[in-house]
């Protein structure tokens, strides 16, 4: 490897460490009917530094496959909010030092249960007076694209389940209904063989 392309590769990495921060965490959860489920995340404002916060789901199953989610900051005002979605993405800027709520209700429903998959992520930046600004740009570029890249696999992975899901219980389906018209054929097929047999038999009278 040449030296100037080493020496850039290992600037890049130390400013990725110096200016950006990555964090995220996964969950499965399930939202019963009429029920709601709330979580937070402790956000602090800092002054050399602005915290991108996301929250990333998926309804992998149950009803409609659709949830209603929200963000509401320290103050209960919200920021954001999306009704009977499947999938969404939401993401803010923390301006205020507090603890930030997320819910996803499946209030809309008095049947069905679901299953929510989410992800939440956030990078912390530093301002840009304390960073050579072309290579923080391609650092933050390549941050959101690994980001980016981790959703769209859990997006499919999810996916991946739901469609596995469908096409068992469609195959489950199939099988007993394929069961009942098979015994529904046989017991058509001995009450003709009697009814037949019946018709040709001689009848004795004593």
């Amino acid at each position: 490897m040449p030296l100037f392309l080493l020496q850039r590769l290992i600037a890049s990495w130390l400013v990725l460490l110096l200016t950006a921060q990555y964090f995220a965490y996964a969950h499965m959860i399930d939202v019963p009917a009429g029920k709601k489920e709330c979580f937070f995340e402790d956000l602090h404002k800092q002054d050399k530094a602005s915290l991108i916060m996301t929250v990333t789901y998926q309804v992998g199953g149950g009803g409609h496959l659709d949830i209603d989610f929200w963000l509401a900051d320290p103050e209960g005002r919200l920021l954001g909010k999306q009704v009977k979605q499947s999938t969404g993405t939401l993401s803010v800027t923390a301006e205020k030092n507090g603890r930030f709520e997320y819910c996803f209700s499946n209030q809309m429903s008095a049947i069905a249960d679901k299953i929510v998959s989410f992800n939440v992520h956030g990078i912390i930046y530093v301002g840009e007076d304390d960073v050579v600004a072309p290579i923080e740009r391609e650092i933050r570029l390549l941050a959101h694209g690994l980001a980016a890249v981790k959703d769209e696999q859990e997006y499919i992975v999810v996916r991946e389940k739901t469609h596995r899901n469908t096409a068992e219980s469609t195959n489950d389906r199939v099988k007993w209904w394929s069961v009942l018209q098979a015994v529904v054929l046989f017991a058509v097929v001995g009450w003709q063989v009697y009814y037949l047999k019946s018709f040709f038999e001689v009848k004795r009278v004593i």
